[in-house]
């Protein structure tokens, strides 16, 4: 009798089902595990400041998206059609860190805003960003500092080639005045399989006393950029100005800083890119018109018109998409009395910082 066959064709088959099975899996790992951080989350503040805001006086601001410490001038990004999905080394996520807090720190101010700060992600090869900052700036000075988690996610296996892995990054405020409270705000984000792309989004505000009585009330955004549109963009947008104009109508002094994703002046687009027929949805135009009474973008710059973000497709050159994406929002009783978006050659970073100096009116 003769023993039966081996049919070969089934192993491919074989293993087609297996590697569907492991994508199904994957995939259930990713949603399962899946999770929103808590709203109105209250945050520990740190550090030795003591002084309290006052009117008259001239302070100054500078908001900072660090790009988790990855963004050399020649990095390329694969979710913006780069090729690179983490840092290239620790020692270039350190030099980046430090050069973009010791940037911060050249411009004298008293009150810095980062956002894509890591603290344990594999893009950044586990470096704890938020430490490295605060330990520069407690050099630095008398500096009190707030962490605020804006999301964590599931462990990436794309690309492939070399997986994104997982990721954990907030914001960072650092201030010479005495912020005696802080909490996370949770916003609004994309549902069903775009909230993997979305990720979580929060804003963190902090509260710091002015000698007449009032607080200044600072914020610390970083808006959706991947797996949105523009109506989830305005919903953001409205459940942080709601909290802006509260603290506005009882009296206090608001100041928002932060990378809003949007054309912050609303034509940076067309002005730095003219002949790009390209549009995105983190790069739509501000909805002016959903600002509430009593606020004001800084956008009347000093010295004249410069971006404050790369599109990463490329390195950094003349060619490159550039735009106006980072900035400040304060209200009326706040005068601006000198706004610049600076020029770094995206060095550290895929955004360049903006300096703001202001001053607390009386009223």
């Amino acid at each position: 009798m003769n023993s039966p066959k081996f049919n070969w064709k089934i192993i491919p088959a074989g293993l087609l089902i297996i590697a569907l099975l492991a994508v199904i899996a994957y995939v259930a790992f990713v949603f399962l595990t899946y999770s929103r951080i808590e709203d109105n989350v209250e945050l520990e503040v740190q550090g030795k400041a003591e002084e309290a805001a006052r009117t008259g006086r001239e302070y100054t601001a500078v908001t900072y998206n660090i790009g988790f410490g990855a963004y050399t001038a020649d990095f390329t990004f694969f979710m913006d059609g780069g090729k690179e999905s983490r840092a290239r080394s620790k020692e270039s996520v350190l030099e980046c860190v430090d050069g973009t807090a010791q940037t911060a720190l050249s411009f004298d101010p008293d009150l810095v805003f980062f956002q894509e700060v890591d603290t344990d992600s594999t893009r950044s090869w586990h470096v704890d960003e938020s430490q490295i900052i605060t330990g520069m700036f407690d050099k630095a000075g008398m500096w009190d500092s707030v962490f605020a988690q804006n999301y964590h996610s599931a462990y990436l296996m794309y690309p492939f080639s070399c997986p994104h892995g997982k990721s954990n990054s907030g914001l960072l405020t650092q201030s010479r005045l005495d912020m005696t409270f802080s909490l996370r705000r949770s916003l609004p984000v994309s549902t069903g399989f775009r909230k993997i792309l979305d990720l979580d989004r929060c804003y963190n505000y902090s509260r710091i006393p002015v000698e007449n009585g009032r607080e200044l009330i600072i914020f610390n955004v970083h808006l959706s950029a991947y797996g949105t549109d523009a109506a989830q963009g305005n919903a953001q947008l409205q459940m942080l100005f709601e909290d802006m104009q509260r603290e506005y109508k009882q009296g206090n002094y608001v100041l928002c800083a932060g990378d809003f994703n949007h054309d912050f002046t609303g034509d940076s687009n067309k002005y730095f890119n003219p002949e790009s027929t390209e549009s995105y949805s983190w790069c739509s135009p501000f909805p002016d018109q959903i600002i509430p009474d009593g606020f004001t973008k800084c956008t009347n710059y000093t010295e004249g018109m410069m971006h404050t973000s790369r599109y990463t497709n490329i390195p950094y050159s003349e060619d490159s998409l550039v735009f106006i994406l980072d900035g400040f929002i304060i209200s009326d009783n706040i005068e601006c009395t000198f706004v610049q978006n600076m020029e770094t050659g995206y060095q550290y970073s895929d955004h360049n910082p903006v300096l703001m100096k202001f001053i607390l009116r009386e009223e």
